[in-house]
Protein backbone atom coordinates (compact mmCIF):
# COMPACT_ATOMS: atom_id res chain seq x y z
CA UNK A 1 0.00 0.00 0.00
CA UNK A 2 2.25 2.22 -0.88
CA UNK A 3 3.36 5.66 -2.63
CA UNK A 4 2.30 5.48 -6.25
CA UNK A 5 3.98 6.96 -9.49
CA UNK A 6 2.43 9.32 -11.84
CA UNK A 7 1.72 8.32 -14.84
CA UNK A 8 0.67 9.60 -18.29
CA UNK A 9 -3.02 8.58 -17.69
CA UNK A 10 -5.29 11.71 -18.24
CA UNK A 11 -8.10 11.21 -16.06
CA UNK A 12 -11.46 9.89 -17.66
CA UNK A 13 -13.94 11.52 -15.28
CA UNK A 14 -14.38 14.51 -17.45
CA UNK A 15 -15.05 12.83 -20.35
CA UNK A 16 -17.33 10.61 -18.77
CA UNK A 17 -19.67 13.36 -16.78
CA UNK A 18 -20.06 14.67 -20.04
CA UNK A 19 -21.90 12.00 -21.58
CA UNK A 20 -24.20 11.14 -18.00
CA UNK A 21 -27.45 13.02 -17.54
CA UNK A 22 -28.16 13.97 -14.25
CA UNK A 23 -30.37 11.13 -12.83
CA UNK A 24 -28.05 8.58 -10.74
CA UNK A 25 -28.73 5.52 -8.85
CA UNK A 26 -27.47 5.24 -5.02
CA UNK A 27 -25.67 1.92 -4.65
CA UNK A 28 -24.10 0.41 -1.58
CA UNK A 29 -20.65 -1.54 -1.69
CA UNK A 30 -18.45 -2.66 0.36
CA UNK A 31 -16.19 -0.37 2.23
CA UNK A 32 -15.09 -1.42 5.67
CA UNK A 33 -16.29 -1.18 8.33
CA UNK A 34 -18.24 2.25 9.47
CA UNK A 35 -17.05 4.42 12.39
CA UNK A 36 -19.30 5.90 14.64
CA UNK A 37 -19.29 9.41 13.21
CA UNK A 38 -17.87 10.79 10.17
CA UNK A 39 -14.90 13.20 10.45
CA UNK A 40 -15.64 16.31 8.33
CA UNK A 41 -11.64 16.42 6.91
CA UNK A 42 -10.22 18.85 4.52
CA UNK A 43 -10.45 16.51 1.70
CA UNK A 44 -14.02 16.04 2.18
CA UNK A 45 -14.71 19.39 1.93
CA UNK A 46 -12.84 19.24 -1.28
CA UNK A 47 -14.54 16.38 -2.54
CA UNK A 48 -17.76 17.98 -1.83
CA UNK A 49 -17.11 20.73 -2.93
CA UNK A 50 -15.92 19.33 -6.32
CA UNK A 51 -18.66 17.41 -6.70
CA UNK A 52 -21.26 19.94 -6.64
CA UNK A 53 -19.25 21.77 -8.75
CA UNK A 54 -18.46 19.21 -11.27
CA UNK A 55 -20.76 16.22 -11.06
CA UNK A 56 -19.79 12.69 -9.30
CA UNK A 57 -16.57 11.35 -9.52
CA UNK A 58 -14.86 7.72 -10.33
CA UNK A 59 -13.77 6.02 -7.97
CA UNK A 60 -10.29 6.27 -9.81
CA UNK A 61 -10.30 10.12 -9.71
CA UNK A 62 -11.46 9.47 -5.67
CA UNK A 63 -8.66 7.62 -4.92
CA UNK A 64 -5.88 9.88 -6.89
CA UNK A 65 -7.47 12.59 -4.76
CA UNK A 66 -7.64 11.47 -1.82
CA UNK A 67 -3.76 9.83 -1.57
CA UNK A 68 -1.90 11.95 -3.64
CA UNK A 69 -3.29 15.79 -4.20
CA UNK A 70 -0.72 17.94 -3.96
CA UNK A 71 -2.26 19.63 -1.07
CA UNK A 72 -3.95 17.37 1.19
CA UNK A 73 -3.17 14.03 -0.42
CA UNK A 74 -3.58 10.99 2.27
CA UNK A 75 0.50 9.54 1.08
CA UNK A 76 2.44 13.21 0.26
CA UNK A 77 3.25 14.45 3.80
CA UNK A 78 2.55 11.56 6.25
CA UNK A 79 4.55 8.52 7.40
CA UNK A 80 1.67 5.49 7.43
CA UNK A 81 4.31 2.89 8.24
CA UNK A 82 4.92 0.67 10.90
CA UNK A 83 3.22 -0.04 14.35
CA UNK A 84 2.13 3.55 15.10
CA UNK A 85 0.74 3.96 11.06
CA UNK A 86 -2.27 2.19 9.33
CA UNK A 87 -0.29 -0.50 8.26
CA UNK A 88 2.80 -2.58 8.25
CA UNK A 89 4.54 -4.49 5.38
CA UNK A 90 6.39 -7.47 5.25
CA UNK A 91 10.36 -5.49 5.14
CA UNK A 92 9.21 -3.92 8.34
CA UNK A 93 8.00 -7.36 9.60
CA UNK A 94 11.06 -9.34 9.01
CA UNK A 95 14.25 -8.57 7.72
CA UNK A 96 14.54 -12.19 5.76
CA UNK A 97 12.08 -10.98 3.30
CA UNK A 98 13.83 -8.34 1.52
CA UNK A 99 17.36 -10.81 1.91
CA UNK A 100 15.91 -13.30 -0.31
CA UNK A 101 14.70 -10.72 -2.97
CA UNK A 102 18.14 -9.50 -2.71
CA UNK A 103 19.14 -13.14 -3.37
CA UNK A 104 16.51 -12.69 -6.33
CA UNK A 105 18.19 -10.32 -8.75
CA UNK A 106 21.47 -11.88 -7.87
CA UNK A 107 20.17 -14.81 -9.53
CA UNK A 108 18.57 -13.39 -12.22
CA UNK A 109 21.35 -11.13 -12.67
CA UNK A 110 23.69 -14.39 -12.86
CA UNK A 111 21.43 -16.59 -14.94
CA UNK A 112 21.56 -13.65 -17.74
CA UNK A 113 24.89 -13.55 -18.33
CA UNK A 114 26.32 -11.21 -15.19
CA UNK A 115 25.94 -8.42 -17.15
CA UNK A 116 28.69 -5.23 -16.69
CA UNK A 117 25.98 -3.03 -14.86
CA UNK A 118 22.43 -2.97 -13.48
CA UNK A 119 20.04 -0.40 -11.76
CA UNK A 120 17.86 -1.79 -9.06
CA UNK A 121 14.74 0.34 -9.64
CA UNK A 122 12.48 0.21 -6.83
CA UNK A 123 8.57 1.70 -7.16
CA UNK A 124 6.73 3.52 -4.34
CA UNK A 125 9.83 2.39 -1.63
CA UNK A 126 8.05 3.27 1.51
CA UNK A 127 10.72 4.11 4.32
CA UNK A 128 13.20 2.39 1.93
CA UNK A 129 13.76 -0.81 4.14
CA UNK A 130 13.17 -3.35 1.64
CA UNK A 131 16.27 -1.48 -0.33
CA UNK A 132 18.32 -1.39 2.76
CA UNK A 133 17.71 -5.40 3.26
CA UNK A 134 18.31 -5.57 -0.17
CA UNK A 135 21.65 -3.82 -0.58
CA UNK A 136 22.69 -5.63 2.51
CA UNK A 137 22.95 -8.71 0.54
CA UNK A 138 24.41 -6.87 -2.38
CA UNK A 139 27.43 -5.77 0.14
CA UNK A 140 27.82 -9.53 1.57
CA UNK A 141 27.63 -11.30 -1.77
CA UNK A 142 30.39 -8.09 -2.76
CA UNK A 143 32.67 -11.53 -4.19
CA UNK A 144 30.15 -11.82 -6.66
CA UNK A 145 29.21 -8.73 -7.48
CA UNK A 146 32.56 -6.70 -7.13
CA UNK A 147 32.62 -6.41 -11.06
CA UNK A 148 29.51 -4.96 -11.50
CA UNK A 149 28.71 -1.11 -11.55
CA UNK A 150 25.15 -0.97 -9.24
CA UNK A 151 22.87 2.12 -9.41
CA UNK A 152 19.90 2.72 -7.03
CA UNK A 153 16.75 4.41 -8.45
CA UNK A 154 13.85 4.78 -6.18
CA UNK A 155 10.26 6.25 -7.77
CA UNK A 156 8.53 8.39 -5.00
CA UNK A 157 5.91 11.04 -5.00
CA UNK A 158 6.02 11.12 -1.07
CA UNK A 159 7.88 14.22 0.06
CA UNK A 160 8.13 12.92 3.63
CA UNK A 161 8.78 9.43 2.72
CA UNK A 162 11.90 10.40 0.17
CA UNK A 163 12.88 11.85 3.24
CA UNK A 164 13.07 8.57 5.25
CA UNK A 165 14.04 6.56 2.66
CA UNK A 166 17.44 8.97 2.57
CA UNK A 167 17.64 8.63 5.99
CA UNK A 168 17.69 4.75 6.32
CA UNK A 169 19.93 4.39 3.17
CA UNK A 170 22.35 7.10 2.96
CA UNK A 171 22.38 8.23 6.88
CA UNK A 172 23.56 11.51 4.61
CA UNK A 173 27.25 10.41 5.05
CA UNK A 174 27.52 12.45 1.56
CA UNK A 175 25.63 15.82 1.25
CA UNK A 176 22.17 14.64 -0.55
CA UNK A 177 21.99 16.85 -3.86
CA UNK A 178 18.65 18.19 -4.37
CA UNK A 179 16.93 19.66 -7.70
CA UNK A 180 13.25 20.28 -7.49
CA UNK A 181 12.89 21.05 -10.76
CA UNK A 182 15.51 17.72 -12.46
CA UNK A 183 13.60 14.57 -13.20
CA UNK A 184 15.58 13.33 -10.35
CA UNK A 185 15.14 15.49 -7.65
CA UNK A 186 17.32 14.51 -5.33
CA UNK A 187 20.85 12.51 -5.66
CA UNK A 188 23.08 10.96 -2.84
CA UNK A 189 25.43 7.86 -1.97
CA UNK A 190 23.87 5.09 -0.12
CA UNK A 191 25.95 3.75 3.12
CA UNK A 192 28.09 1.26 0.63
CA UNK A 193 28.86 3.67 -1.80
CA UNK A 194 26.06 3.01 -4.27
CA UNK A 195 25.10 6.12 -5.60
CA UNK A 196 21.17 6.44 -5.61
CA UNK A 197 18.55 8.83 -7.15
CA UNK A 198 14.98 9.82 -6.41
CA UNK A 199 12.35 10.31 -9.32
CA UNK A 200 8.76 10.98 -9.64
CA UNK A 201 8.24 8.79 -12.52
CA UNK A 202 8.81 5.55 -13.78
CA UNK A 203 9.29 7.36 -17.42
CA UNK A 204 12.05 9.72 -16.03
CA UNK A 205 14.33 6.73 -15.07
CA UNK A 206 17.11 6.41 -17.11
CA UNK A 207 16.62 3.56 -19.58
CA UNK A 208 19.50 0.31 -19.54
CA UNK A 209 19.56 -3.12 -17.81
CA UNK A 210 17.26 -2.87 -14.42
CA UNK A 211 15.90 -4.65 -12.43
CA UNK A 212 12.78 -3.63 -11.34
CA UNK A 213 10.52 -3.84 -7.72
CA UNK A 214 6.98 -3.34 -7.06
CA UNK A 215 6.22 -4.44 -3.49
CA UNK A 216 2.84 -2.97 -2.20
CA UNK A 217 2.70 -0.79 -5.16
CA UNK A 218 -0.06 -1.61 -7.43
CA UNK A 219 -2.68 -1.84 -5.21
CA UNK A 220 -3.01 1.87 -4.66
CA UNK A 221 -3.03 2.67 -7.92
CA UNK A 222 -6.82 3.89 -8.89
CA UNK A 223 -9.44 1.57 -10.03
CA UNK A 224 -12.32 2.23 -11.76
CA UNK A 225 -15.03 0.05 -10.57
CA UNK A 226 -18.04 -1.35 -13.04
CA UNK A 227 -21.59 -3.44 -12.04
CA UNK A 228 -23.32 -5.08 -14.26
CA UNK A 229 -26.61 -4.47 -14.87
CA UNK A 230 -30.12 -5.49 -17.07
CA UNK A 231 -28.88 -2.58 -19.06
CA UNK A 232 -25.39 -3.31 -19.25
CA UNK A 233 -21.77 -2.47 -17.41
CA UNK A 234 -22.42 0.45 -15.44
CA UNK A 235 -19.85 2.34 -13.51
CA UNK A 236 -19.27 2.79 -9.85
CA UNK A 237 -19.05 6.71 -8.71
CA UNK A 238 -19.05 8.71 -5.89
CA UNK A 239 -21.58 11.54 -5.32
CA UNK A 240 -22.76 13.70 -2.30
CA UNK A 241 -25.15 11.86 -0.19
CA UNK A 242 -28.79 13.94 -0.66
CA UNK A 243 -29.74 13.21 2.86
CA UNK A 244 -26.44 14.51 4.41
CA UNK A 245 -24.19 17.24 3.16
CA UNK A 246 -21.27 15.76 4.26
CA UNK A 247 -21.54 12.50 3.69
CA UNK A 248 -20.52 10.56 0.86
CA UNK A 249 -21.89 7.71 -1.18
CA UNK A 250 -21.57 5.31 -4.07
CA UNK A 251 -23.87 5.58 -7.04
CA UNK A 252 -24.41 4.03 -10.51
CA UNK A 253 -24.03 5.83 -13.88
CA UNK A 254 -27.20 5.93 -16.08
CA UNK A 255 -25.92 4.56 -18.80
CA UNK A 256 -22.43 3.79 -20.72
CA UNK A 257 -19.00 5.71 -19.49
CA UNK A 258 -15.76 6.03 -21.45
CA UNK A 259 -14.01 3.90 -19.13
CA UNK A 260 -16.37 0.55 -19.69
CA UNK A 261 -13.67 -0.17 -23.03
CA UNK A 262 -11.37 -1.46 -20.36
CA UNK A 263 -14.18 -4.23 -19.63
CA UNK A 264 -13.10 -8.00 -21.77
CA UNK A 265 -15.69 -8.52 -23.73
CA UNK A 266 -15.95 -12.20 -22.05
CA UNK A 267 -16.17 -11.14 -18.95
CA UNK A 268 -18.24 -13.62 -16.79
CA UNK A 269 -18.18 -11.88 -13.57
CA UNK A 270 -21.30 -9.01 -12.23
CA UNK A 271 -18.68 -6.70 -10.55
CA UNK A 272 -15.17 -5.97 -11.92
CA UNK A 273 -12.23 -3.25 -11.06
CA UNK A 274 -9.84 -2.26 -13.91
CA UNK A 275 -7.07 -0.49 -13.34
CA UNK A 276 -5.51 1.55 -16.24
CA UNK A 277 -3.01 3.31 -14.61
CA UNK A 278 -1.63 -0.17 -13.80
CA UNK A 279 -1.41 -1.03 -17.50
CA UNK A 280 0.59 2.00 -18.51
CA UNK A 281 3.16 1.51 -16.03
CA UNK A 282 2.80 -2.33 -17.17
CA UNK A 283 3.84 -1.57 -20.48
CA UNK A 284 6.31 0.90 -19.92
CA UNK A 285 8.50 -1.58 -17.91
CA UNK A 286 7.68 -4.28 -20.98
CA UNK A 287 8.86 -2.20 -23.55
CA UNK A 288 11.86 -1.38 -21.36
CA UNK A 289 12.63 -4.82 -20.32
CA UNK A 290 12.41 -6.17 -23.70
CA UNK A 291 14.81 -3.72 -25.45
CA UNK A 292 17.52 -3.67 -22.62
CA UNK A 293 17.41 -6.58 -20.59
CA UNK A 294 16.58 -7.23 -16.98
CA UNK A 295 13.36 -8.32 -14.76
CA UNK A 296 10.27 -6.93 -13.05
CA UNK A 297 9.52 -8.46 -9.74
CA UNK A 298 5.96 -7.52 -8.37
CA UNK A 299 4.57 -8.85 -5.39
CA UNK A 300 1.16 -7.73 -3.80
CA UNK A 301 -2.13 -8.72 -2.63
CA UNK A 302 -4.36 -10.24 -5.62
CA UNK A 303 -5.79 -12.35 -7.45
CA UNK A 304 -5.59 -13.84 -10.96
CA UNK A 305 -9.03 -12.47 -12.54
CA UNK A 306 -11.57 -14.24 -10.47
CA UNK A 307 -12.19 -10.86 -7.05
CA UNK A 308 -14.83 -8.76 -7.92
CA UNK A 309 -15.26 -5.64 -5.38
CA UNK A 310 -12.26 -5.05 -3.17
CA UNK A 311 -12.03 -1.21 -2.09
CA UNK A 312 -11.48 -0.81 1.13
CA UNK A 313 -9.47 1.20 3.35
CA UNK A 314 -7.43 1.04 6.19
CA UNK A 315 -6.62 3.32 9.42
CA UNK A 316 -4.91 2.42 12.39
CA UNK A 317 -4.44 -1.34 11.48
CA UNK A 318 -8.40 -1.80 10.67
CA UNK A 319 -10.51 -1.68 8.25
CA UNK A 320 -11.88 1.67 7.38
CA UNK A 321 -14.73 3.01 5.44
CA UNK A 322 -13.48 4.11 2.68
CA UNK A 323 -16.39 6.99 2.26
CA UNK A 324 -15.19 8.09 5.92
CA UNK A 325 -12.96 11.02 6.68
CA UNK A 326 -11.08 10.59 3.60
CA UNK A 327 -7.24 11.64 3.75
CA UNK A 328 -7.15 9.98 7.11
CA UNK A 329 -6.91 6.20 5.76
CA UNK A 330 -5.27 4.23 3.05
CA UNK A 331 -6.91 3.43 0.14
CA UNK A 332 -6.59 -0.31 -1.73
CA UNK A 333 -7.98 -2.66 -4.15
CA UNK A 334 -6.24 -5.74 -5.22
CA UNK A 335 -4.46 -6.11 -7.98
CA UNK A 336 -6.03 -8.65 -10.97
CA UNK A 337 -2.80 -10.09 -12.19
CA UNK A 338 -4.79 -11.23 -15.28
CA UNK A 339 -5.04 -7.94 -16.68
CA UNK A 340 -1.55 -7.29 -15.74
CA UNK A 341 -0.40 -9.96 -17.61
CA UNK A 342 -2.95 -9.28 -20.62
CA UNK A 343 -1.15 -5.63 -20.85
CA UNK A 344 2.10 -6.58 -21.12
CA UNK A 345 0.76 -7.51 -24.66
CA UNK A 346 3.33 -10.24 -25.35
CA UNK A 347 6.30 -8.29 -25.29
CA UNK A 348 7.60 -9.73 -22.22
CA UNK A 349 7.06 -13.51 -20.30
CA UNK A 350 5.15 -13.55 -17.22
CA UNK A 351 5.62 -15.74 -14.78
CA UNK A 352 2.45 -16.27 -11.50
CA UNK A 353 0.99 -15.21 -9.55
CA UNK A 354 2.32 -17.61 -6.97
CA UNK A 355 1.54 -16.95 -3.08
CA UNK A 356 4.11 -15.48 -1.20
CA UNK A 357 4.24 -19.05 0.60
CA UNK A 358 5.52 -20.82 -2.28
CA UNK A 359 8.09 -18.17 -3.80
CA UNK A 360 9.65 -17.44 -0.02
CA UNK A 361 9.93 -21.38 0.60
CA UNK A 362 11.50 -22.02 -2.79
CA UNK A 363 13.89 -19.17 -2.02
CA UNK A 364 15.30 -20.79 1.21
CA UNK A 365 13.36 -19.02 3.69
CA UNK A 366 13.36 -22.22 5.92
CA UNK A 367 17.28 -22.10 5.74
CA UNK A 368 17.67 -18.23 6.11
CA UNK A 369 15.58 -18.38 9.84
CA UNK A 370 17.54 -21.71 11.00
CA UNK A 371 20.81 -19.72 10.81
CA UNK A 372 19.90 -16.70 11.94
CA UNK A 373 17.70 -18.32 15.14
CA UNK A 374 20.72 -20.08 15.81
CA UNK A 375 23.13 -16.76 15.98
CA UNK A 376 20.15 -15.28 18.03
CA UNK A 377 18.89 -15.28 21.74
CA UNK A 378 15.78 -15.91 22.81
CA UNK A 379 13.33 -12.95 22.03
CA UNK A 380 15.70 -12.22 19.11
CA UNK A 381 14.17 -16.31 17.67
CA UNK A 382 11.04 -15.38 18.85
CA UNK A 383 10.82 -12.28 17.03
CA UNK A 384 12.00 -14.00 14.02
CA UNK A 385 9.42 -17.03 14.47
CA UNK A 386 6.42 -14.45 14.83
CA UNK A 387 7.83 -12.90 11.32
CA UNK A 388 8.29 -16.00 10.06
CA UNK A 389 4.71 -16.57 11.12
CA UNK A 390 3.15 -13.66 9.69
CA UNK A 391 4.75 -14.04 6.09
CA UNK A 392 4.34 -17.89 5.40
CA UNK A 393 0.64 -18.44 7.44
CA UNK A 394 -1.62 -19.21 4.72
CA UNK A 395 -4.26 -17.35 7.17
CA UNK A 396 -1.95 -14.05 7.33
CA UNK A 397 0.22 -12.92 4.44
CA UNK A 398 1.34 -16.68 3.12
CA UNK A 399 -1.83 -17.36 1.04
CA UNK A 400 -3.01 -13.55 0.63
CA UNK A 401 0.10 -11.58 -1.03
CA UNK A 402 1.61 -13.09 -4.60
CA UNK A 403 4.69 -12.85 -6.70
CA UNK A 404 4.26 -11.98 -10.47
CA UNK A 405 7.64 -11.73 -12.50
CA UNK A 406 8.45 -9.94 -15.81
CA UNK A 407 11.10 -11.36 -18.22
CA UNK A 408 12.54 -11.07 -21.68
CA UNK A 409 11.40 -14.17 -23.65
CA UNK A 410 14.85 -15.53 -24.53
CA UNK A 411 15.34 -15.64 -20.83
CA UNK A 412 12.84 -18.69 -20.81
CA UNK A 413 13.13 -19.76 -23.78
CA UNK A 414 16.76 -18.84 -25.02
CA UNK A 415 17.91 -17.07 -28.26
CA UNK A 416 19.79 -14.43 -29.09
CA UNK A 417 20.01 -10.92 -27.04
CA UNK A 418 22.93 -8.31 -26.85
CA UNK A 419 25.55 -8.58 -25.21
CA UNK A 420 28.57 -6.53 -24.15
CA UNK A 421 32.44 -7.36 -24.17
CA UNK A 422 32.07 -7.71 -20.12
CA UNK A 423 29.04 -10.41 -20.59
CA UNK A 424 29.18 -13.68 -20.44
CA UNK A 425 27.03 -16.02 -22.37
CA UNK A 426 23.56 -16.54 -20.14
CA UNK A 427 22.22 -20.65 -20.04
CA UNK A 428 18.79 -21.57 -19.46
CA UNK A 429 17.46 -22.08 -15.84
CA UNK A 430 14.39 -22.04 -13.84
CA UNK A 431 13.62 -18.84 -12.46
CA UNK A 432 14.21 -18.37 -8.65
CA UNK A 433 11.23 -18.21 -6.36
CA UNK A 434 9.03 -19.33 -9.40
CA UNK A 435 10.48 -22.90 -9.35
CA UNK A 436 13.50 -24.17 -6.45
CA UNK A 437 16.21 -21.33 -6.32
CA UNK A 438 19.23 -22.98 -8.40
CA UNK A 439 23.25 -21.28 -8.35
CA UNK A 440 25.34 -21.86 -11.23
Amino acid sequence: MRVLARVGVGPLCSAARAVIPCFWRGKYFSSGREPAENQVTPMLRHLVYKIKATGPITVAEYMKEVLTNPAKGYYVYRDMLGEKGDFITSPEISQIFGELLGIWFISEWMATGKNAAFQLVELGPGRGTLSGDILRVFSQLGSVLKNCDISIHLVEVSEKLSEIQALTLTEEKVPLERNPGSPAYMKGVTKSGIPISWYRHLQDVPKGYSFYLAHEFFDVLPVHKFQKTPQGWREVFIDVDPQASDKLRFVLAPCVTPAEVFIQSDETRDHVEVCPEAGVIIQELSQRIALTGGAALIADYGHDGTKTDTFRGFCGHKLHDVLIAPGTADLTADVDFSYLRRMAEGKVASLGPIKQQTFLKNMGIDVRLKVLADKSDEPSRQQLLQGYDMLMNPKKMGERFHFFALLPHQRLHGGSHPMNACQSKPSPSPVAGFGELAWR
